[in-house]
């Protein structure tokens, strides 16, 4: 579904991405590794509109969408959770989930029926504030917003960030129903090298915003990627 093709990206004349390329496809986790500071989160803005690429190519669908606006790539069925999640603090977390909304047209804008079973917690809380949330909770309720959109790609940007354990292995277990399903293709940044082995179909690892390890699961080499994910 979203092909990635040898991309350049700079921000001004710091060249963030070089020749980056990535493949994810329906059923399957793509996992993207690396330190801090490498262009994972770059490649994430390019995929998703909000940073123009300079060379190569992003496609999904078969289709080049590499000056599509953002807005025009969600509603296509691209939806992003940030990194640091981004939620409305001064809105409830029912106006949070609605807000997912915006790229759905008007007949179609209803919660997605398992929303509340995969994100049990955000039931009881529908009329608190985005702001008064733990840091788990609003990661919790960053996805549930993305998925309210009806994604057919699903990006997210360092989803355990700042979260404690208990919280992590939720965010793991619907990030595998959500690929088990078969209908939804996901990248997925992380650091926490255990939680993305777990989760990977493919992979890639970045370094000075190059690609240097990619593959699959059953190829993945430990201790080659940690050498990548170390300080």
């Amino acid at each position: 579904m979203l092909q990635v093709d040898n991309i350049d990206l700079f921000y001004g004349a710091s060249q963030a991405l070089r020749g980056v390329s990535l493949e994810a496809r329906p059923g399957a986790v793509t996992c993207v590794l690396g330190r801090n500071g490498v262009g994972k989160t770059s490649l994430l803005r390019a995929i998703v509109g909000q940073q123009a690429i300079q060379g190569g190519s992003i496609s999904w669908d078969g289709r080049d969408i590499s000056k599509t606006a953002s807005h025009a790539r969600a509603r296509a069925g691209i939806a992003y959770v940030p990194q640091g999640r981004e939620i409305f603090p001064f809105l409830t977390v029912d106006e949070n989930l609605r807000s997912g909304f915006a790229a759905l047209p008007r007949a179609e804008r209803r919660l997605p029926p398992e929303t509340f079973k995969l994100f049990p917690v955000l039931k009881d809380m529908l009329g608190r504030r985005g702001g008064d949330l733990s840091g788990g909770q609003q990661q919790q309720l960053a996805i549930a917003r993305a998925l309210a959109m009806q994604p057919r790609l699903l990006v997210l940007d360092e989803p355990t960030e700042g979260i404690q354990p208990s919280i992590i292995k939720d965010i793991q277990r619907i990030i595998a129903l959500l690929r088990d399903r078969g209908d939804m293709a996901i990248v997925l940044v992380e650091q926490y090298f255990e939680f993305a082995r777990d989760l990977a179909d493919s992979y890639i690892v970045m370094e000075r915003g190059e690609v240097v390890l990619s593959g699959q699961r059953s190829e993945m080499v430990e201790k080659d990627v940690r050498r990548y994910l170390t300080v």
